[in-house]
């Protein structure tokens, strides 16, 4: 094995505790990383933009005390660098280089993050494979023929192929969660506000309670160490909540059993792959053997569906209302129907969205007071064609629109709950599926402690960095 090789094996915790030893250089890691690129990124397309010339000079001036130690790492091309090309996965947007740093960039950066590239994004973020006009197709790297899933798809393959130790990610209706299961990765969509973002194109309405930024890693603990170095209080976000006093890398490292589990494989609402239901399902059960008690139980998830279509319409019209003024024709069609939804509810209809998703909000905190976790499939298929543009049908059953696919995560992004993505299994046909693990709102800790002990008893972590 050769130097390069060896650094990318390791995960992000490995890397960080060689960083802060002084045994390898934040420098070494970007070189290493830039080879990793050079090979294994044509076949995937998921770093398009790179920047090692700027990275290599953060590296040599990194503080090596920080959190992340001077650690290369890809951003999510919807969240802005300063000085690197940024284009949302948009052609209105591809010639655009901002002059400053995204809020979440910003503070990654000041705690250790070196910025090494770009990871691709569809249009906006709008939809769950990755691909757009301008770089095209992010494929899986478990089988190239197939989507790695979206809308943080770059990032979960730039994970899982070892071409970055840690990724940023967000999160509306399961942009992490999705790829992650796609890529048998872990993703993190922590509470809203746990990680502060603003002052870029995609966070005007700062007041907005369904994005989420969250990490991407390879395992439980590397999510729980880009946690720390993500959350924090910043002045342009007035959602943002303080570090806790104990890190969230703690919790990792500290696997504990839930009391009682509620397993559900569709929230009541809708269809699941059968094969992805027994993957989960075994997994789910596996709690049982630390001494959890697993049961079929989950809250009522009644009216999720609508409530969650009007909430992200009202959501997107505000943010693209103008692009489609000025740049119809080069919006992708899922796009314009996004918006021109958003453009077309009435204050009643948003009002009324609103207080359902309270009143679901207060059922999930009442059926917490009898369970600690709820686990549900992380996708309810597995990665599919990457020429697929999204799924039609599911066990007979059709969806109408190009979002209703991903409701398995989009109906937990509407209770402010974490949630995560831990690989559980694979498919007769060896693709990957993840279980996704939910805990009462702000209880990222907990959360990650759960997800630890599932990831302690399955062992599934040990199978990237993968070649495709």
């Amino acid at each position: 094995m050769s130097a390069h090789e060896e650094l990318i094996a390791l995960n992000a915790v490995e890397a960080v505790a060689r960083l802060r030893a002084g045994d390898v250089s934040p420098v070494e890691l970007v070189d290493a990383a830039a080879a990793r690129i050079e090979v294994v990124n044509p076949s995937v397309n998921a770093v398009v933009t790179t920047c090692f010339d700027q990275a290599r000079d953060a590296a040599v001036k990194a503080d090596r005390t920080t959190p992340l130690a001077g650690l290369p790492i890809v951003v999510k091309d919807l969240n802005e660098v300063a000085g690197v090309r940024t284009t949302y996965g948009s052609p209105i947007f591809t010639d655009n280089v901002p002059a400053r740093d995204e809020v979440m960039v910003e503070t990654l950066k000041k705690r250790g993050a070196v910025v090494i590239g770009k990871a691709n994004t569809p249009e906006f973020g709008a939809g769950a494979n990755t691909f757009n006009e301008v770089f095209g197709k992010t494929r899986n790297p478990w089988n190239t023929d197939l989507t790695c899933g979206g809308s943080s798809g770059g990032s979960a393959v730039a994970v899982a192929t070892g071409m970055s130790w840690l990724a940023t990610g967000n999160d509306l209706g399961g942009s992490l969660r999705t790829p992650a299961s796609f890529c048998s990765v872990v993703g993190l969509r922590p509470a809203v506000g746990r990680v502060a973002h603003g002052a870029g194109l995609m966070w005007q309405d700062i007041h907005q309670s369904l994005v989420a930024e969250g990490p991407i890693g390879r395992t439980v603990a590397d999510v729980a160490l880009m946690l720390d170095a993500q959350s924090g209080r910043h002045p342009y976000d007035p959602k943002s909540l303080e570090s806790p006093s104990v890190p969230f890398l703690d919790a990792a490292r500290a696997p504990q059993t839930p009391a009682r589990v509620g397993y559900t494989p569709n929230l009541g609402i809708g269809p699941v792959d059968r094969e992805v239901t027994a993957v989960c399902e075994a997994a789910t059960h596996r709690f049982a053997e630390a001494g959890a008690v697993v049961a079929d139980a989950c809250p009522d998830f009644s009216g999720a569906m609508e409530m969650f279509q009007t909430l992200r319409a009202a959501l997107f019209a505000a943010i693209a209302a103008p692009l489609l003024d000025n740049h119809r024709d080069q919006l992708k069609p899922e796009m314009v129907w996004q918006v021109e939804k958003g453009m077309a509810l009435t204050a009643g209809e948003i009002g009324r969205a609103a207080i359902a998703r309270t009143q679901l909000c207060r059922r999930v905190v009442d059926w917490f007071a009898d369970y600690d976790l709820l686990a549900l499939p992380a996708a309810i298929v597995p990665p599919f064609d990457v020429d697929i543009r999204y799924i039609e049908e599911v066990e007979g059953h059709r969806f109408d629109n190009y979002v209703d696919w991903i409701y398995i995560t989009y109906a937990i992004t509407l209770t402010g709950c974490p949630a995560i993505s831990v690989p559980c299994g694979f498919t007769e046909s060896g693709l990957p599926v993840g279980l996704q693990l939910v805990a009462p709102p702000f209880q990222e800790a907990r959360l990650l402690s759960f997800a630890a002990s599932l990831e302690e008893i399955l062992d599934l972590g040990k199978l990237t960095p993968l070649t495709p």
